[in-house]
């Protein structure tokens, strides 16, 4: 298959040259979105077959079987979160002539004088905050947003003050290319009693530096009751992260977090990470949500049931686990991720008498689990702690 992929800018009237106006004349078969249709079919020639590129992709796919030859308009730079990559991840072997524009990140930049050499681009068309959270948490100086419908420039700065992210400027260009093209730049609190024509796109400009400390002292945590020892102490939190070797996973579920303290250590000190945190007591999600916001730690996902009743269906499986309590299941607790977990995935579980240390050891090996790490440590006046890591087998 042949696909000749032609980025559109946002200009409601395109102005192609000479040659892509006899590329479109001399073919039948088009694709794009609704509204690149809108913009293009008084250029198409006539009786042409248009395909609608809307999900779910596979139809789209199937009809694109039928053809050998297939314009596709796309968005700016078709390479550039676009619609060419996706091509290449379905039809690797699909030759593609390209024939790309200036995104509309580039575009405003231009607008601006403003290098984009360093800038980090995130795309929230039709995909979820994960990445601009993680954009956040890093600290990005400058940060260019490509927005849709529902992730707004209002929605995207509510989530930043949400969190305690109000050390940016946004920059929103609106209609970029058209004679109704509109520039404007907000603090935050400003962007939300605004309302923007779309399409849009944002530069977030950082004013000042957020901490992001390693480490979070547990007297800083909302504690459940004010309990200050239903709290994972730091060093204890340090070492428990350290033997989840976090750096290379993806997916960490954490059981039982009471206040949230591992989660929000973990997606501080490692942004990427997707994590799924555990709790019964119904408390426990609002007391989340408060550090969280305090801590600056969006996306971390909270389920507030039991863990081993929780309706898994739909989360990615673990290739990492913290076990913060068991409630006296760790049988079952066990069973269920010896099911779950990527073979060679580590499980810790901080043991805080002999008990839960026999307990966990034996039920562990019994649900084909190795025991690879123990470290045992005491923290101020309190009693030793052992952590321990159990791996998968394979």
């Amino acid at each position: 298959m042949e696909f000749i992929v032609i980025g559109l800018d946002d200009n409601k009237e395109p102005d192609f040259n000479k040659h892509i106006r006899s590329l479109i004349s001399s073919h039948s078969v088009f694709s794009g979105g609704k509204r690149h249709h809108e913009l293009v079919k008084k250029l198409l020639p006539p009786d042409y077959t248009w395909i609608d590129i809307t999900v779910p992709l596979d139809n789209v796919f199937r009809q694109y079987a039928l053809w050998g030859e297939i314009v596709v308009f796309a968005s700016g730079d078709p390479l550039f979160f676009g619609f060419a990559t996706t091509i290449q991840k379905r039809l690797p072997q699909a030759k593609i002539i390209l024939y790309p524009c200036f995104n509309s990140l580039q575009t405003l930049s231009h607008r601006l004088l403003l290098p984009y050499h360093d800038m980090h681009t995130v795309s929230l068309t039709g995909r979820p905050w994960h990445e601009f959270d993680k954009t956040l948490i890093e600290g990005g100086k400058k940060i260019g947003i490509l927005t849709d419908r529902e992730k707004t420039p209002p929605a995207i700065a509510q989530r930043m003050l949400e969190f305690g992210y109000d050390n940016y400027q946004m920059t929103v260009g609106e209609l970029l290319g058209n004679t109704e093209e509109r520039i404007r730049r907000f603090s935050l609190p400003e962007v939300c009693k605004q309302e923007f024509q779309f399409p849009n796109c944002i530069i977030l400009e950082q004013t000042y530096p957020r901490e992001r400390p390693f480490g979070l002292p547990e007297e800083d945590f909302h504690l459940l009751n004010g309990r200050s020892k239903m709290i994972t102490k730091m060093p204890v939190r340090l070492l428990s992260l350290s033997m989840l070797d976090l750096r290379s996973r993806q997916h960490l579920w954490d059981i039982g977090f009471c206040t949230g303290s591992v989660s929000i250590e973990a997606k501080l000190q490692f942004p990427h990470l997707h994590i799924t945190a555990f709790e019964q007591r119904p408390e426990g999600e609002e007391l989340m949500y408060a550090n969280c916001q305090k801590f600056g730690t969006p996306g971390i996902e909270t389920i507030a049931e039991d863990f081993t009743t929780a309706d898994l269906t739909g989360i990615p499986y673990p290739d990492a686990v913290f076990i913060g309590g068991h409630g006296g299941k760790m049988k079952e607790i066990l069973h269920i991720l010896s099911e779950k977990i990527v073979s060679g995935g580590p499980v810790v579980f901080n043991s805080v008498s002999e008990e839960s240390n026999r307990l966990f050891t034996v039920t562990a090996e019994q649900c084909g689990f190795t025991i690879t790490k123990r470290h045992r440590i005491t923290v101020d006046q309190h009693n030793p702690i052992e952590i321990i890591q159990a791996t998968k087998n394979s």
